[in-house]
């Protein structure tokens, strides 16, 4: 199975950049991971070639999927047989965002 061309325009640290960092090394797939943050033109390539202000971006080949979770890059990928089914664990979350951007826990509250 040739292996298509993959861009990702991701996050240095971040949990949905994490997740689609684990999915192409959980399948052994290279990619040209474009900082987001550090270096504003990648940012300003990904808007102009997805139409999309948030990440991750995902350029496989000639198809795009932008503003996805790891998650999704796996299923698409799957679906469109660019790889085939591992049962091989990433090594982190692939389906989670940062964890300043998780919810807080709500305290409970028990009624006497």
């Amino acid at each position: 199975m040739e292996k298509p061309k993959i861009i990702a325009w991701l996050k240095p640290s971040c949990g949905w950049s994490g997740g689609v960092r684990a999915v192409f090394k959980k399948y052994g797939l290279e990619f040209e991971d474009r900082d987001v943050i550090n270096r504003p033109e990648c940012y300003q390539e990904m808007v102009e070639k997805t139409g999309q202000m948030k990440q991750p971006c995902v350029q496989i080949g000639d198809r795009i999927l932008a503003d996805v979770s790891g998650e999704e890059v796996e299923a698409w990928m799957l679906e469109n047989g660019v790889v085939k089914a591992s049962s091989v664990e990433p090594e982190v979350p692939i389906n989670q965002p940062c964890a300043n951007e998780m919810p807080a826990a709500a305290p409970m509250g028990f009624r006497r």
